[in-house]
């Protein structure tokens, strides 16, 4: 009788032990999702430069602004200009002599005049004064020359004013925000990290705009610069080959 009762209350303290020992699992399995963190979510890159943009201060960075959007507009019309004003010279300069020994000079004139481009401009000049001989030819090869050399060059002081401008501006927006910075200071009679924190962000967001600005203006400038010297040493070229062809011409 006695195993009996004693059989039966550790059958029963095992059953508590088992039920309390699924309540605390199931505890688990039910706070478990709630442990999980939320995850971050991520800003976009417009909204990010939107913020950093009020941040540091609307005047200033919209004359930043104004430098890279200005500078990126000319840029992109020379870059266009450039472009058409390439020509494949030794094709032009095969067209050339091809129309002087079929047609004559006239020949020659129109397909200068069909042809686009600084080079066939500067050829057709020549051509004009065939009648005068060479060395006239010569001149006004050089003479109209240094004309499409400036033409090709137009605007590029206007790129070079905006890389020099931005960075001043972004600088100056340095300056002004530490002045800012120390007037909180003194308003407020104590050095608090807060107020010496707030205007060096000012500060450092409008010297990166401006350098950003700088740096983007400049890698487009040395490309366009490196383009209009590619296509003044094939003007060169194609005008000393037009001379000697224009003599060749002339002394049959």
């Amino acid at each position: 009788m006695f195993l009996a009762v004693a059989g039966l209350m550790t059958f029963s303290a095992m059953a508590q032990t088992e039920e309390v020992v699924a309540d605390s699992v199931a505890t688990e399995e039910v706070a478990a999702p709630a442990e999980e963190v939320a995850p971050v979510q991520e800003v976009a890159l417009h909204q990010a430069l939107k913020t950093k943009f009020i941040e540091g201060g609307a005047g200033f960075m919209a004359t930043v602004l104004a430098c890279l959007i200005f500078g990126l507009a000319i840029c992109i019309e020379r870059i266009i200009y450039l472009n058409m004003a390439t020509t494949n010279t030794e094709k032009l300069l095969a067209a050339v002599e091809k129309a002087l020994n079929e047609g004559g000079v006239e020949a020659a004139k129109e397909v200068c005049r069909n042809t686009r481009g600084p080079v066939a401009s500067i050829f057709y000049q020549g051509l004009l004064r065939m009648e005068q001989g060479a060395e006239a030819v010569e001149k006004a090869i050089v003479s109209y020359g240094s004309v499409q050399m400036g033409q090709l060059e137009f605007n590029l002081g206007w790129i070079s004013l905006f890389i020099a401008v931005a960075p001043m501006l972004g600088f100056m927006g340095t300056v002004i925000g530490m002045i800012q910075a120390f007037d909180e200071i003194q308003i407020a009679g104590d050095i608090s990290p807060t107020l010496v924190a707030g205007g060096m962000k000012v500060a450092l967001i409008t010297t990166v705009g401006g350098l950003i600005v700088a740096i983007i203006l400049q890698v487009i400038y040395n490309y366009l610069v490196s383009k209009i010297d590619s296509i003044v040493n094939s003007m060169e070229d194609a005008s000393i080959s037009l001379v000697d062809l224009v003599v060749k011409y002339l002394n049959k």
